[in-house]
């Protein structure tokens, strides 16, 4: 950790680190977003039909939820440099080969193992956390997160305008294949910018990589409780794209894919007792232990954050448009006002945990977005269309702020495990997704909103179960020392 003062302009040190890390994150929202705004030229060039191009989006992020899972293993196993540099580079490819796409299948499958690259955000967190002490980590975090998630709304900015530029039927392809380059360049210049820990500091590293390590009987099938809801949305996305849903897989394929989560579901907890079987046998010394319930707590709170502003911001140009009369490019400008929040709120979030302590600005937040989400279903062609976008706005405040409030708490659990910590509680975001856009498939846009609301009011609920992190966390150097960790 090192002391020097926390400055935004700079660029040497801890700062140095934090700016190339969010444009990391950055790069990866850009690719994994590429297509949204190119979606009509794409369709039109490759003869796509509703259907199909709303499976598309069900693709983009079906590997994510596994994904984020198993880098946050890797990263924690191998370092964020490696790691980070390895996933810009191995993305380019699927990049690359959406571009040349000629037909839907190869388009699908393109766009499928782009969902790998939507787990980079993970990585940072773990970076950032090596370099930032706890009293200035959740400010370093939500600028991270905040400042890299705003790929997709540059994506939705600035691709339509250098495919138009390009011009003809291709001009989608020049756009997506220049984000490619744009990830391919830039992991060299992560690779050899970036260390994984200030000079003089240990790198901690998990006991074993095949699962997460927990420190009680409890928590042990705890953990295997909180997995669950994880394969039931890829259940869910297999039953989408089965042929009760979009027909993109046939109905052999769909129960193969059933039989393979429920398989997958049996390896992952054979790996989970590999892992900490010994629990069973040898308690875990008092110092060691941490308490699986601030990992699940934070699960919940971020499926109700990052799981509906990834769901709203994927219908939010269509709900302007339908209730408000709007063309497609003007709906797109207002519905933007939404992710545009995320410069501000989410590092705004982050920098309130570091004042004002970590518990009490969750509370403040989840109530916050329980509120905001209840005023959206309200909203109708009645109101004027200046307060649907203000209450958007706000709504959007408490989601973004939420999100740097859950990863203020992340890497103060157990600094080892920070990345696998992080890769569960950012899947638990992409279920949100795919829950909240699963149900908007059967409801109406209020209904949709107030089941959002609600789970803010479950994720408060549960909030009130979690404890502030306080003290030290202990871990084991190499040389069987131990260093205590200061986390407020």
């Amino acid at each position: 950790m090192t002391s020097e003062k926390f400055n935004l302009f700079a660029f040497t040190g801890k700062m140095k680190i934090l700016h190339l890390s969010w444009i990391a994150f950055f790069i990866t929202f850009v690719v994994w977003f590429n297509h949204a705004p190119l979606l009509m030229a794409i369709a039109s060039s490759l003869g796509l039909t509703p259907s199909e191009i709303k499976t598309l989006l069900i693709l983009n992020v079906a590997l994510t939820i596994p994904a984020r899972v198993v880098i946050g293993m890797l990263t924690d196993r191998f370092g964020p440099k490696i790691v980070y540099s390895s996933l810009l580079a191995i993305c380019s490819i699927p990049c690359f080969m959406f571009a040349l796409a000629d037909t839907f299948v190869q388009a699908a499958i393109a766009r499928f193992l782009l969902g790998f690259i939507g787990a980079g955000f993970v990585i940072g967190i773990r970076m950032v956390s090596e370099w930032f002490p706890a009293n200035e980590l959740g400010t370093a975090e939500g600028i991270y997160g905040g400042w890299g998630n705003f790929g997709s709304a540059a994506a939705a900015f600035t691709l339509p305008v250098i495919a138009l530029w390009f011009g003809g039927d291709d001009g989608w392809r020049y756009t997506v294949g220049i984000t490619g380059i744009l990830s391919l360049l830039f992991s060299f210049v992560y690779y050899f910018n970036v260390t994984d820990t200030p000079k003089g500091s240990t790198y901690f590293k998990p006991k074993n990589i095949g699962a997460m390590e927990v420190t009680s009987k409890g928590d042990f099938y705890f953990l295997l409780i909180m997995k669950l809801p994880m394969y039931a949305a890829l259940a869910l996305l297999t039953w989408k794209l089965s042929p009760e849903g979009v027909s993109l897989l046939n109905e052999l394929t769909s129960i193969l894919c059933y039989i393979g989560l429920a398989l997958l579901f049996i390896y992952e907890v054979s790996h989970v007792w590999k892992v900490n079987k010994n629990i069973f046998t040898t308690p875990v010394p008092e110092m060691h232990q941490y308490k699986f319930k601030q990992v699940a707590v934070l699960n919940i709170l971020y499926f109700a954050t990052f799981g509906s502003e990834l769901a709203v911001i994927s219908m939010l140009p269509l709900f302007f448009a339908e209730t408000f009369e709007l063309t497609p490019v003007m709906a797109g400008m207002v519905a933007s006002a939404y992710a545009f929040m995320n410069l501000m709120s989410r590092p705004g979030g982050g920098w309130i945990s570091d004042k004002f302590g970590r518990k009490p600005t969750l509370l403040i937040l989840t109530a916050g977005l329980a509120i905001g989400y209840l005023v959206m279903s309200m909203v109708d062609s009645s109101w004027p269309l200046w307060l649907a976008v203000v209450a958007a706005m706000a709504c959007s405040f408490f989601v973004q702020s939420g999100e740097g409030a859950v990863f203020a708490v992340v890497p103060l659990i157990k600094r080892r495990l920070t990345g696998q910590i992080a890769g569960m509680t950012g899947a638990y975001g992409n279920v949100g997704a795919v829950t909240y856009l699963t149900v908007l498939s059967f409801v109406d846009y209020s209904v949709f909103f107030l089941v959002i609301a609600a789970t803010a009011i479950v994720g408060f609920i549960t909030l009130l179960f979690m404890e502030e992190p306080k003290g030290h966390i202990a871990e084991v150097r190499e040389d069987g020392s131990v260093e205590m960790i200061n986390v407020g």
